[in-house]
């Protein structure tokens, strides 16, 4: 004889599955035409042509919104979580422990997905204020080496002003100095002269009469 497992048995080993199900997909709930709507996942086990459909469809709709095979593409990752999804909806009706696995496994991944993309911001961010800072950085350089220029151009002016007075006083002095040698020789001469006569003048006088 054959033993069958009790119908009370089954119908829990249902229920506990329908609850893993609904934990991995949520029911979706909405309202229309004044009625509330409530969609649950189904617990049907799915056969080999539902993989094979499964997968004909993703490459459908793949194709269909145009999404990037490469690179970081919002609408692929989105198509490819609702396949794994279904997947684990497949793979927990046949054995709840292995979907519960899989379940963990989604959602590590999708931490990590969030975790990459919050540095994938945060460093974004951090590149374009470190650019903007660069900018302004080079933009207040610029400033200063135009006001480096004017002070140089005034310093200039103020250099070549002053080589200008400069030679004008050289000139001035040597006139100067030539004016007083030629006014000191003079009066050498005179002072000579003078006393040439004042001492012919006393040779006379003191000389003996004959």
């Amino acid at each position: 004889e054959v033993k069958r497992p009790h119908t009370s048995v089954i119908l829990d080993v249902k229920r506990e599955t329908e609850e893993i199900l609904n934990s991995i997909i949520p029911p979706r709930c909405w309202e229309e035409d004044g009625q509330f709507w409530t969609q649950t996942v189904s617990s049907t086990p799915a056969t080999r042509q539902d993989v094979i459909n499964l997968q004909e469809l993703l490459d459908t709709r793949l194709q269909q919104t145009q999404a990037r095979e490469t690179g970081i593409c919002p609408t692929r990752r989105e198509l490819y979580s609702q396949c794994f999804d279904e997947l684990i909806r497949q793979v927990t009706i046949n054995c709840s422990e292995r979907g519960l696995l899989l379940l963990r496994i989604r959602d590590e991944i999708a931490m990590s997905m969030e975790a990459y993309e919050t540095l994938y911001c945060s460093s974004v961010a951090f590149g374009m204020r470190k650019a903007l800072q660069a900018q302004e950085e080079k933009e207040r350089l610029r400033d200063r080496v135009k006001t480096l220029e004017v002070d140089k151009d005034s310093l200039e002016d103020i250099i070549a002003d002053m080589k200008i007075k400069s030679e004008q006083a050289e000139r001035r002095n040597a006139e100067l100095r030539a004016s007083e040698e030629k006014k000191f020789a003079e009066e050498v001469a005179f002072l000579k002269k003078t006393n040439q006569q004042l001492k012919a003048q006393l040779e006379g006088i003191t000389a003996p009469k004959k």
